[in-house]
């Protein structure tokens, strides 16, 4: 197999046309569920080792499969968690994606640039749920019952509660991750956030 060295990224990436075995097979699921002609390059970090890729693969398409919070909310706490997190990279793609499914373009330019949520352009319902996936960035311990209570009082039900921070915490790997390998550093370093606006029907970014 030839390894691609994707400019700043620190571990090397097997190319689309060199990978054969499990490495191919899992290339081929990830198109498959994206429906991106590509695999992104978050994945193709691991790509030398198709047992972390399968592992991220899970958990990232997990989350991204049907759920019961809304593809464009969960989209929209990837962004903001990425944002949180210092992870320019992910901010792009999410931000991409938000906007294939619904984002305004005032939503995607405010979670680019805000340092807080209530700077972002929500009602009262979506900013404490936001609110909350902003202490599970910076604090989960922090996190009280009370707090929990009042983003359920807003309108949220457990279920839908469990898997924004569901989310909010694979994105906190997920960016350890993109940071750590060296794509972190833009929000137009991502092939997913440069791609046309002719919509996304998979599950990935």
């Amino acid at each position: 197999m030839t390894e691609q060295q994707v400019p700043a990224a620190r571990v090397p990436l097997i190319d689309e046309a060199d990978a054969t075995g499990r490495t191919a097979e899992l290339y081929d699921l990830i198109k498959s569920r994206t429906g991106l002609p590509f695999v992104p390059d978050m994945f193709r970090l691991v790509s030398t080792r198709p047992d972390l890729m399968e592992v991220l693969i899970t958990g990232y398409t997990g989350v991204f499969s049907d759920g019961v919070l809304p593809r464009a909310t969960r989209e929209m706490i990837s962004a903001w968690s990425s944002k949180v997190n210092g992870c320019p990279y992910c901010v792009g793609t999410h931000n991409w994606f938000l906007s294939q499914f619904g984002g305004s373009e005032e939503l995607t330019h405010a979670i680019a640039t805000a340092d807080k949520p209530g700077e972002l352009p929500l009602d009262e319902k979506h900013l404490a749920l936001m609110e909350l996936v902003t202490q599970v960035c910076t604090g989960a311990y922090r996190i009280t019952d009370e707090e929990w209570d009042r983003v359920a009082a807003a309108g949220w039900n457990n279920d839908e509660m469990l898997e924004a921070v569901f989310t909010a915490g694979l994105f906190a790997f997920i960016n350890r991750l993109v940071d750590g390998y060296g794509l972190g550093s833009s929000m137009t370093r991502s092939r997913v956030a440069s791609q046309s606006d002719s919509g996304a029907d998979g599950t990935a970014g």
